[in-house]
């Protein structure tokens, strides 16, 4: 079936199904994180971090990771800071009951991190607040119309900044993974939530428009390798930049 790329998908992901097992889930999100450690996806939202931190000196941070699955993401952030001797404390945040459970056995040596069950679009921020935003790969799970509110709750939460990176929805994009999956993704789910992820991308003229509705910040939104957008918002700033 030929893919509109004018326009993001509204198709469901697979992995979004709460029937789905945990095991199941548990080599889905393998598939997933071997991607982003071939294609250096996670590394980018490393750069952005350590991005803001350089330009935000303190002691020590408080990371939020909204969407954090089953923790990859956070496990390198901390990795980070270890490296650059600061301490953080860690929060991942999910609405999956059976990824946070993966997150939690597969974190023991992470004492840093605490993962909460919430869901992203409650109001409810409650002991949310923090340094430093993340979210990897999760804004795409969401349609247009609801991203302004969530980008708006994300910019209350964060004293420094917040990290977007997420998919650039393109025909290249879309036609090199099926490639990538034949040899790298084992579990069908993820091979078919990988292309659809793609078309649930984004264009960077999308993003530009997503940041006039967080006022006080400034914007940097930049095309990273393989395919990805990362956008670093930095808040009480006015100018608005486009690289």
């Amino acid at each position: 079936m030929k893919v509109d790329f004018s326009k993001r998908s509204r198709k469901s992901e697979l992995m979004d199904n709460p029937e789905v097992s945990q095991q199941t889930l548990e080599e889905v999100l393998q598939d997933i994180n071997r991607a982003n450690r071939i294609l250096g996806g996670n590394k980018a939202t490393i750069r952005a971090i350590s991005q803001l931190v350089s330009q935000n000196p303190r002691d020590s941070y408080t990371v939020l990771d909204m969407g954090c699955g089953d923790g990859a993401m956070l496990r390198e952030v901390v990795l980070f800071f270890r490296r650059i001797d600061k301490k953080v404390k860690c929060i991942g945040i999910d609405l999956n009951e059976k990824a946070l459970q993966i997150a939690r056995k597969t974190s023991l040596n992470f004492l840093e991190i605490t993962y909460l069950k919430r869901d992203i679009m409650d109001s409810d921020t409650h002991g949310l607040e923090c340094d430093i935003l993340i979210s990897t790969l999760t804004l795409h799970h969401f349609y247009d119309e609801q991203i302004p509110s969530i980008l708006k709750r994300f910019s209350k939460l964060t004293h420094i900044g917040f990290v977007i990176n997420d998919l650039q929805r393109s025909p290249w994009a879309y036609y090199l993974f099926k490639v990538f999956s034949l040899i790298f993704i084992h579990t069908p789910i993820a091979k078919n939530d990988g292309l659809v992820s793609i078309a649930r991308g984004f264009t960077k003229a999308e993003l530009m428009q997503f940041s006039k509705g967080i006022l006080g910040a400034e914007h940097d939104i930049k095309w990273q390798w393989a395919f990805r957008y990362v956008w670093i918002i930095k808040m009480n700033r006015l100018t608005q930049t486009y690289e």
